[in-house]
């Protein structure tokens, strides 16, 4: 549709016009002339200003580009037909505990996931994790994320989400840092990985507290622990990262084969970095874990 406004110096090549919630339109389209983009909300009066020169439609595009467009749109929107997306998308064949996990528990907790997974050593909570991201990547939730590990384990973390997942990440670490000359390196990158002893330091903090994420993974999340000695509670350094990751990040997935280490204060302020308050006492945790109705996390 061609259409001419004083909204524009030029006519305009109508690409989107739909009506907001606020009762104002958004029109975007092309300029004739200068072939420029543009986008604007209008009102009804301005709607009224609008002259349409030309409603005839327009073919002179080739086929091919045609089904190009057509096929961006349908991967785009594949997940509201498969189910398992990310799993036939990936190089794994999870188990039936695993995507139980993931599509039974984890992703029903959308729009927002605060998560623990607990699982023996060995139970594919990597693939849990991966199957997880390329979900929420897939239904375009998720653009920016830091995966949190022990430092032996980032190569394995970085190899296995490119070989499975088709997933690049970066490593952020102290060569990375000093190689900017300043420059905070948590935003250089949309995908990265970092160690927690590494993201720990009262230096690094900052930098990532300055950030925003959209999902972040913490693998041995347990080592993030706080004590509570009387009415002082003794926070560990990984402690603090931990809560500032759960303040800078929309969804926050934690990975553990030990989340309880017999000290029920201790697994509540572990659970408190997920969802700050959401016990206020560990008698809460034992009730809700007795009635199987805990939101925050699922162990086999």
């Amino acid at each position: 549709m061609l259409v001419e406004t004083a909204l524009f110096p030029e006519q305009l090549k109508v690409k989107l016009f739909k009506q907001l919630e606020d009762g104002k339109f958004l029109l975007e389209g092309v300029l004739t002339k200068s072939n420029q983009f543009v986008e604007r909300i209008i009102t009804a009066d301005d709607l009224q200003k609008i002259t349409i020169i030309d409603t005839t439609l327009d073919f002179s595009t080739k086929a091919s580009e045609t089904l190009l467009a057509i096929e961006a749109i349908r991967f785009r929107n594949a997940y509201l037909f498969d189910p398992l997306l990310a799993m036939n998308a990936s190089k794994v064949d999870p188990l039936p505990f695993q995507i139980e996990a993931v599509y039974g528990f984890v992703l029903k907790q959308l729009p927002k996931i605060r998560f623990m997974i607990a699982d023996d050593p060995g139970a594919g909570k990597t693939i849990m994790a991966g199957l997880i991201l390329k979900e929420l990547k897939l239904r375009g939730l998720v653009k920016r994320t830091l995966i949190v590990v022990p430092g032996h384990l980032k190569d394995q973390w970085q190899r296995e989400m490119k070989d499975k997942f088709k997933e690049s990440f970066s490593i952020v670490d102290r060569n990375i840092l000093k190689s900017l000359y300043g420059e905070n390196p948590w935003t250089k990158e949309n995908q990265v990985i970092t160690s927690i002893d590494f993201a720990k330091q009262e230096t690094i903090r900052p930098l990532i507290e300055s950030t925003t994420w959209d999902l972040v993974i913490v693998d041995e999340a347990h080592k993030m622990s706080a004590y509570l000695y009387g009415d002082k509670t003794k926070k560990t350094e990984r402690y603090k990262l931990g809560e500032i990751l759960s303040q800078c990040t929309r969804h926050l997935l934690f990975l553990t084969a030990t989340p309880h280490k017999g000290d029920p204060e201790n697994f509540r302020l572990l659970l408190d970095l997920l969802l700050p308050g959401m016990f206020a006492t560990s008698e809460q945790i034992n009730e809700s874990i007795n009635n199987r109705d805990n939101p925050l996390f699922i162990r086999r």
